[in-house]
């Protein structure tokens, strides 16, 4: 069978060949009922719209490159669920790209985006990315930029992220007022603005409440499930005393559950705990654990938004960039409920 063209469908309707095209690429010099009787015309023909070709006419290809630095961890899945069904519905596909922690692995993402003529970028970036000609290349090719939980202030763009402060605040001060004296604060290795946030939030908390800062309470390593054991392995060891617990992310705090209670510690009677994140095992662990929502998938439907709007300037970095801040929630399970 022969393909339909525009052609065919420009002869079925008696009007033009650019009327068609115009129409088809919804045009605002087209009416309405012109565009209808066109898009019916090609449906009942069978005509498949070349999207390459289409693109290369607009300039616009409504494909969305999103990169994260992993898609193991819930957090940067939901994220991007919330970026899709946004994008989704008004008329735009996304690339996904995972960095893996890897600032070779995210610049090969970049360039993969920018020679695929992406209409836009949103990202998150690697705890490696200290240098970033890859992203300043994409301001040079006026290509939209914008960055979700993970930024780099010094690019000055579009971002929508939590407030790690306040979140950090909330959970060291949810401990407090449970009666929780030493609060052990198990943080990360990795030097990220939201993990030195969410540190400063539990210090500031402790000074508030006149509680004394001790650095034998403050753990840094690899946010994992093994950390977390590990952490309270070393409490027990060097007969650290402590009545609570504020990991820095959920799994670390799972894994801190796991090890008190295989020691013989009730949690939270004799030692509390929270995490951070809201992942979704968190409440299908016995106990159940209290934590800090992030509100992961309006951080992606904000972002995704954000470009909607911003995207619309043609003179996109022009303006002061917009930044959204979204407020951390706190989530009170049994592991915090004595």
């Amino acid at each position: 069978m022969q393909k339909v063209t525009i052609h065919d469908i420009a002869r079925e309707l008696n009007i033009t060949f650019s009327t068609v095209a115009r129409a088809l690429n919804d045009h605002p010099a087209i009416s309405v009922t012109t565009k209808e009787a066109v898009r019916e015309t090609a449906k009942r023909l069978g005509y498949r719209q070349n999207k390459v070709a289409s693109s290369l006419r607009s300039g616009r290809t409504n494909i969305i490159g999103v990169v994260v630095p992993s898609l193991d961890v819930s957090f940067f899945s939901s994220v991007v669920h919330g970026i899709e069904r946004v994008m989704h519905e008004n008329g735009y596909s996304i690339l996904l790209y995972q960095s893996n922690e890897s600032l070779k692995q995210e610049t090969k993402g970049i360039a993969t985006f920018l020679a695929s003529r992406v209409d836009g970028i949103i990202a998150s970036v690697t705890a490696e990315t200290f240098q970033y000609e890859h992203y300043t290349e994409i301001k040079k090719r006026n290509v939209p930029l914008l960055f979700f939980d993970r930024t780099l202030d010094e690019l000055q763009v579009p971002s929508v992220t939590i407030n790690d402060y306040k979140g950090g605040f909330m959970a060291t001060e949810h401990l407090i007022r449970k009666g929780y004296k030493r609060i052990v604060h198990i943080s990360s290795e990795r030097n990220l603005p939201i993990f030195s946030e969410r540190l400063r939030g539990y210090t500031d908390a402790l000074a508030y409440y006149d509680l004394p800062f001790d650095e034998n309470l403050v753990f840094r390593g690899n946010i994992s499930m093994e950390y977390g054991k590990t952490c309270v392995d070393a409490l027990l060891e060097k007969q650290v005393q402590f009545d609570a617990i504020f990991a820095l992310e959920d799994y670390m705090a799972m894994g801190a559950i796991h090890q008190l209670l295989a020691h013989g510690i009730t949690v939270p009677d004799q030692v509390g705990v929270i995490g951070f994140a809201n992942e979704a095992f968190g409440a299908y662990i016995t106990p159940t654990l209290s934590t800090i929502d992030q509100q992961t998938v309006k951080m992606g439907e904000e972002v995704a938004n954000l470009f909607l709007k911003l995207s619309k300037n043609k003179k996109f970095y022009e303006a002061e960039p917009e930044r959204v801040v979204l407020e951390p929630l706190l989530m009170i399970r049994q592991s915090t409920a004595r």
